[in-house]
């Protein structure tokens, strides 16, 4: 069965770094775009990057320049480098996986992802 399972989430202070990883399990890892979401407290679900099966990448506004998605295909494993980090970055972030085997982009429309991750807790603040 799919799996996708998050780490590396914790407290960090304004402007400071956390890399977030995801192991995937139970699926061709390589032959899917892959994203990472988050929900902000008192927010709404959000679209925070993905990456095509050709490593293209795609972000956010909210997080361009400062976030960095990466994926390993040898070790089916995700990752979201965060740099530069916003009390506004607080959140739960999920590993989402596309629906579409060998799709065209990384759909933004977070209803076209059929696996989420439990999440990893991302909170900023001084």
């Amino acid at each position: 069965q799919v799996q996708l399972v998050e780490s590396g989430g914790g407290l960090a202070q304004p402007g400071g770094s956390l890399r977030l990883s995801c192991a995937a399990s139970g699926f061709t890892f390589n032959n899917f775009a892959m994203s990472w979401a988050r929900l902000a407290p008192g927010k709404g679900l959000e679209w925070v990057s993905g990456i095509t099966t050709s490593s293209d990448t795609y972000y956010a506004d909210s997080v361009k320049g400062r976030f960095t998605i990466s994926r390993d295909n040898a070790k089916n494993t995700l990752y979201l480098q965060m740099n530069s980090l916003k009390p506004e970055d607080t959140a739960v972030y999920y590993c989402i996986k596309d629906t579409r085997e060998w799709g065209w982009g990384v759909p933004s429309s977070l209803g076209e992802y059929d696996y989420w991750g439990q999440g990893t807790q991302v909170t900023v603040s001084s």
